[in-house]
């Protein structure tokens, strides 16, 4: 891997350090957010009950790593309104990053392109409008769509408000892949945010997705990424 452009402190400025184990312990917590707050990167992104916590703690430690966190997460199954409401009281915790999971099965499910272009809008819409103008990202969970849906689940999450589509939760069948990453670029053009999460372990993965086209990676690895570009810097 040649570095001619990035540097560790650029990397890391597009990292979300993921601490969303379902065992995830308060220590894990802390740890995350002393980690997160070393290395300087782009977000913490916690579960909706360690939101209020997670601000607590990198304000202590004066930090302008921001808060994310996940809404109905990983299956994306909650209804509209309750997507809404967990946005709002994660707003509410101090959260400043929102990464939504889309209804991906009630997407891919539809009767009709329109029925699943409306069904996304009006979930995508929703959660914006909760967010008060704060970042959202939408969780396409792509391993479970195909092309087509992919263009087009894309082509509404960025009609509807959001700031990002991402890839996947790490949660489903497969993470993100290149071909996904490329496409998504493609479709959103050059300045809408994109985002990979799910497998992502290495310094190469990481390269990789960047080069496709990624302006965040979510990693739960990220001090052995950047570790390895230190080394490699």
């Amino acid at each position: 891997m040649t570095n001619t452009y990035l540097t560790p402190e650029s990397l890391a400025g597009m990292i979300d350090h993921a601490v969303l184990a379902p065992t995830a312990t308060l220590d894990d917590l802390r740890d995350g957010c002393q980690l997160a707050a070393k290395y300087n990167v782009a977000s913490i992104c916690v579960r909706p009950c360690d939101v209020a916590t997670a601000a607590e703690l990198l304000k202590a430690k004066n930090s302008p790593v921001a808060v994310g966190t996940v809404i109905s997460f990983p299956h994306g199954s909650c209804a509209t309104q309750i997507k809404a409401a967990e946005t709002a009281q994660a707003i509410s915790d101090g959260a400043d990053e929102i990464d939504m999971v889309m209804n991906f099965a009630r997407f891919i499910g539809a009767e009709n392109s329109t029925d699943a272009a409306d069904f996304l809008r009006d979930e995508v819409t929703a959660v914006v409008s909760a967010a008060q103008g704060k970042c959202v990202k939408v969780i396409m969970e792509c391993c479970y769509l195909n092309h087509e849906q992919i263009a087009a689940a894309c082509k509404v999450i960025m009609a509807a408000g959001a700031e990002f589509v991402k890839t996947s939760t790490g949660f489903g069948s497969g993470g993100a892949t290149v071909e996904d990453v490329t496409l998504m670029r493609e479709v959103v053009g050059a300045e809408f945010g994109v985002k990979a999460s799910g497998g992502i372990r290495t310094l190469s993965d990481a390269a990789a997705m960047i080069a496709a086209g990624v302006t965040r990676l979510g990693t739960s690895n990220t001090a052995g990424i950047l570790t390895a570009m230190h080394s490699t810097s």
